[in-house]
């Protein structure tokens, strides 16, 4: 493992390439922030000779063709950004995906994953997140700061009545209700077989059900405006028409099913305290059958892509005839969204 270097003065990072048609070496890369202020690095960029980490204007790191580090003594700003200097072909420039706030803790870009391509989905554009409803002012000037412009509330009017949004000043706020239109959960499931159901029902009506696809029509057209950066989608959890939401972005760019699925699931990471907290106070019979509602799995997932293939046929034809988006649309997205 490489150790992180400071350099001696701040410059200006940039990747060494003949033309602009190189592309992006880096196969994996990640950062990972703790809660001791550091930063966890990890990347891999086959074929490449050396790999250098910059950081507010400053080398942080030095490293291989793969390698991990630690990197310390960083100020705190809102969010950290790295950019990882391959000596040959472009840079890559990545932050840690969840966004801390103490009124959320599902908050995270969109981004930084790589597509089945080589190009990687830029960070910083596109957001998702649980319920608004707990923002603190603070976390409130955070999103400001951040560059949140629109916010799409994905959840049913009862829930945005109980819980309403405190949506941070200069940012635009819009309805898209998902399951306006379906019965999800009116009755109580029995057995947590039964609510496992629920769930991949859900999920299949997230694909075809009528409000479902003009919820997610408007979201996407927000994502392809011209205005298309700072945006976020968000339901209550952020797992599961938010976490809709993200695949079929995310497949939309080019994005492997693994990753798609990884990014769904990470869910059950963020939310493992908060759902805990649910479960715990819950008599034990109770929670048996509520743990399959607070989690994601990769079986509901995996029902809402049957059901583009069974309705749609594929994914490009869901796009198209589900949600109204068409090839010129497709690629605008993709130009705007993938780093060149």
């Amino acid at each position: 493992m490489p150790a992180a270097t400071a350099a001696p003065g701040p410059h200006t990072p940039h990747s060494h390439h003949a033309a602009h048609s190189s592309r992006i070496p880096f196969t994996a890369a990640t950062v990972t922030a703790t809660d001791d202020g550091s930063y966890h690095l990890v990347w891999k960029a086959p074929g490449v000779r050396s790999v250098t980490i910059w950081a507010n204007g400053h080398v942080v790191a030095r490293g291989g063709a793969r390698g991990g580090v630690t990197v310390k003594g960083l100020r705190a700003v809102d969010r950290q950004w790295f950019d990882f200097v391959p000596e040959r072909g472009d840079s890559l420039r990545l932050a840690d995906r969840l966004i801390k706030l103490d009124g959320t803790v599902n908050f995270r870009d969109a981004g930084g994953y790589r597509t089945a391509d080589g190009h990687w989905v830029k960070m910083g554009k596109i957001y998702r997140s649980d319920a608004l409803n707990k923002l603190t002012a603070a976390d409130g000037a955070k999103l400001e700061r951040l560059g949140i412009r629109v916010a799409y509330d994905l959840r049913t009017e009862s829930e945005r009545s109980s819980a309403p949004d405190v949506v941070p000043s200069g940012v635009t706020y819009r309805v898209a209700d998902v399951l306006a239109g379906s019965d999800f959960l009116s009755t109580p499931p029995t057995s947590a077989e039964a609510a496992t159901q629920a769930m991949v029902d859900a999920e299949k009506f997230m694909v075809s059900g009528d409000t479902a696809r003009t919820a997610y029509t408007s979201v996407f057209d927000g994502i392809t405006d011209d205005d298309r950066h700072g945006l976020l989608y968000h339901c209550t959890a952020g797992k599961d028409r938010t976490g809709w939401s993200s695949a079929a972005l995310l497949t939309a760019l080019g994005v492997p099913r693994k990753t798609v699925t990884d990014d769904y699931l990470a869910s059950n990471t963020y939310r493992a305290k908060a759902n805990a907290d649910v479960l715990a106070a819950l008599p034990p019979e109770q929670a048996k059958i509520y743990k399959p509602i607070l989690d994601v799995r990769t079986e509901y997932l995996n029902a809402g892509f049957t059901e583009v293939e069974e309705t749609y046929g594929s994914s490009d034809a869901y796009l198209n005839k589900g949600l109204g988006i068409d090839a010129r649309e497709l690629r605008a997205l993709k130009n705007d969204l993938l780093v060149d």
